[in-house]
């Protein structure tokens, strides 16, 4: 994470960033300054980050009707 300040030159369109945590536990976020902070569940610090292809958006199902 100490080289987060580099995610702006690894910015490009369709990457975000997934920081890590040891325990392997993953948040994802694009660049900004200052890098997120860790969940309130977490319980060890963010650790490393990576860019990751960002995932394309889905169409959600139709709207159920409202019952009467």
């Amino acid at each position: 994470m100490d080289q987060w300040a580099r995610c702006a030159e690894l910015s490009r369109p369709g990457i975000v960033f997934e920081i890590r945590n040891a325990e392997g536990l993953s948040l994802f976020t694009p660049c900004v300054m200052p890098p997120p902070e860790a969940p309130f569940d977490w319980t060890l610090p963010l650790l490393e980050f990576r860019p990751v292809a960002e995932e394309p958006a889905e169409h959600a199902g139709p709207m159920p009707l409202p019952r009467s």
